[in-house]
């Protein structure tokens, strides 16, 4: 069992990096809207007025870091990495460089086949069954979820006439041991979805002492005789994704 510490971290970061012209010395726009479809963020840097200012790095890949003017308001905008650890690094860095607020959002497994392809989720709590989180909040099999902007969030739903629900998430960092077992144990938990990030944005947030709010939309259904895989695919009713991008950018203007 993971142990939490709370004492002070051996590697600290440093914030985003740069490319020879960008300034070094950036402060980000303090609210930043994380992107986990590539399809998705490529179709808000094409749509709107954006600014390439930095990338966040790992071993393997790059991502460009933006500045986006929607509707007249400057918001950072990334691609989020997926899964707990990937995704908290990526917070830590973008923190260090100025963002004091979070919005993430991406596709989700739902646990009941009634909730239809990307209807829009609202996670309440997450069971925390990957490992990021409990290296920044003590020990707990939940933790509570989205404690700040849900009202908001909601006004934005029903102007765009988006279906929703709030409901328990199970947030797992290997998809491939969603067994059958775990299925019926979460369902009959009351959970709804599950996916990789929930717990470990909320339990970095915390430790960061920064808001934040994270909402999906529905994908692949686990609530059948087979997995069902619907709009998993980046691709697939891509129209209608796009419209949840709006989503974000619209709550992003609002809490700025």
């Amino acid at each position: 069992m993971i142990k939490f510490d709370n004492s002070e971290p051996f590697i600290k970061p440093r914030g985003i990096k740069f490319r020879d012209g960008q300034d070094s010395n950036i402060r980000l726009p303090k609210v930043a809207i994380g992107v986990f479809s590539r399809y998705l963020f490529k179709d808000i840097v094409e749509k709107f007025s954006t600014k390439e200012v930095g990338y966040i790095s790992g071993a393997n890949l790059e991502r460009n870091v933006y500045i986006i003017n929607y509707n007249g308001v400057h918001l950072t905008l990334f691609m989020a990495g997926v899964s707990g650890a990937w995704l908290c690094a990526d917070m830590e860095e973008l923190h260090a460089q100025g963002v004091e607020k979070f919005i993430i959002f991406g596709n989700c497994g739902v646990l009941d086949s009634k909730i239809d392809d990307c209807s829009i989720i609202i996670p309440t709590l997450a069971y925390r069954e990957e490992g990021a989180s409990y290296h920044y909040v003590e020990e707990s099999d939940t933790i509570p979820m989205n404690p700040k902007y849900v009202d908001e969030f909601i006004k934005i739903l029903d102007k765009y006439n988006f279906d929703y629900i709030k409901a328990p998430t199970w947030t797992t960092d290997a998809f491939y041991r969603e067994t059958i077992n775990k299925i019926k144990k979460y369902q009959e938990l009351g959970v709804k979805t599950v996916e990789m990030e929930g717990a470990s944005i909320a339990a970095v947030c915390k430790y960061l002492n920064v808001d934040y709010f994270t909402f999906y939309y529905a994908g692949d259904n686990l609530d059948s005789v087979e997995w069902d895989e619907r709009s998993l695919s980046g691709t697939v009713n891509i129209d209608k994704k796009k419209e949840v991008a709006i989503l974000a950018l619209e709550l992003a203007i609002k809490i700025n």
